[in-house]
Formats: structure tokens, sequence, C-alpha cells
């Protein structure tokens, strides 16, 4: 399934299907398409992010996510007796 950017006799651009290209439009470059759409312009002037200056998210380097699990109070006390006796949780999983 090959695509082709399409300029009509209107001069519109659109990306089609190579199969439904009509008699009446023409066949241009991906450059021609990015040009005449409005694309550089707005790879120009907005970069990332949506619309709006400062939308979209930001990139977050050096920060560490925190990991969390849900736990019932049981679970949560059997986990805090395993680490206060130095549980060996290889050991277990083994056998």
């Amino acid at each position: 399934m090959a695509y082709v950017y399409i300029k009509d006799e209107d001069g519109f651009v659109v990306k089609k299907k190579k199969s439904e290209v009509l008699p009446n439009e023409t066949i241009i470059t991906k450059e021609e398409y990015a040009e005449l759409s409005g694309d550089n312009y707005y790879k120009a002037t907005f970069s990332h992010g949506g619309k709006r200056e400062g939308a979209g998210r930001k990139p977050k380097t050096g920060v560490v996510l925190e990991f969390q699990v849900r736990l019932s109070a049981k679970e949560k006390e059997f986990i805090n007796w395993a680490r206060s006796h130095n549980l060996n949780y290889d050991e277990i999983m083994e056998g």
C-alpha cells in the first residue's frame, strides 16, 4: 500500500493511496507537500508540543520515578517483617 502526495486542480494537497489517485490530480514530492500544506511553517514556529506555546509533555531528564504497589495491610506487614529479619527471597523462590 504505497502512499503519494497529491495536488488537485484547486491547489489543495493531500496524502492518498496510489490506487486512489484521480486523473485531474498531480503527484508531488514530500518536500512540496510540506511547503504547500504548511507543515514546514508549523514545525518552525511550534517545534514540539501542541499548537499553543509551551503545550505538550516536557522532557524530564534525571528524574527517578517512584514505583508504587497497592498492598493490603497484611501484605505490607509481611514485607516489613521479612525486611527486618533479612529474609533471602532468592532462596525461598527456588524451593
